[in-house]
């Protein structure tokens, strides 16, 4: 029990500036896509039961299962990175059980910066994909891009909804950027150079909790 007369418990210094830009980049980010994978969820739950009495009534809905499916797939890479600064990502640790705490930390710090080399190299990717400024460069004209760059992403249509393929791609540049910002996020903290920040309004932490 602390004396009147004792010196205060040392606190850890505040992280510099970039560090705390990007942490707070990476909660607002967060919070964003809490509410996005709510709304996704909810629309993906009313998208099966239109399906489901559509069906029964013998009157189904043809572009239903369609968007379903894209609501899944966005659902995938939102969830994907909302787990990524989690942590609630999959990790084999039958070598750094056998380390020390230095070496697990540094093994740590190496696994991290391979997920954030890997969100950087996928998103100068969609970049190059997406091109644009190529299609700028023609007046956002997507046949005459395409004619010229063989390039047919602003040109193609989904099946049934009609909708630009690209529009429902995007999801792609987004959970690049995004998965990026929350790994640079991670990799800052298992370097030390901020403490572990405890994301409110997410009570699973861990995979374990799931079950």
């Amino acid at each position: 029990m602390p004396t009147p007369n004792s010196p205060p418990a040392p606190h850890s210094p505040a992280p510099r500036a970039p560090v705390r830009w990007v942490l707070a980049l990476s909660t607002q980010v967060l919070r964003m896509e809490r509410h996005l994978l709510t709304a996704l969820m909810t629309l993906l739950v009313l998208l099966i039961l239109l399906n489901v009495v559509t069906r029964y009534t013998g009157m189904p809905i043809y572009w239903v299962d369609e968007a379903a499916v894209y609501t899944v797939v966005w659902l995938t890479f939102l969830g994907a990175s909302v787990m990524t600064r989690l942590r609630m990502d999959f990790a084999v640790t039958m070598l750094t059980d056998h380390l020390g705490a230095r070496g697990a930390k540094a093994f740590k710090v190496v696994a991290t910066s391979g997920v954030l080399l890997f969100g950087l190299a996928m998103l100068v990717m969609c970049w190059v994909w997406m091109d644009p400024i190529g299609i700028a460069r023609y007046g956002f004209d997507a046949k005459e891009f395409a004619a010229e760059s063989f390039n047919f992403i602003y040109t193609e249509r989904t099946q049934t909804l009609n909708w630009p393929t690209w529009v429902l791609q995007l999801i792609l540049p987004i959970f690049s950027a995004t998965f990026s910002v929350h790994a640079l996020a991670n990799l800052f903290e298992d370097m030390g150079a901020a403490e572990r920040v405890q994301h409110a309004g997410f009570d699973v932490v861990n995979a374990d909790a799931v079950n």
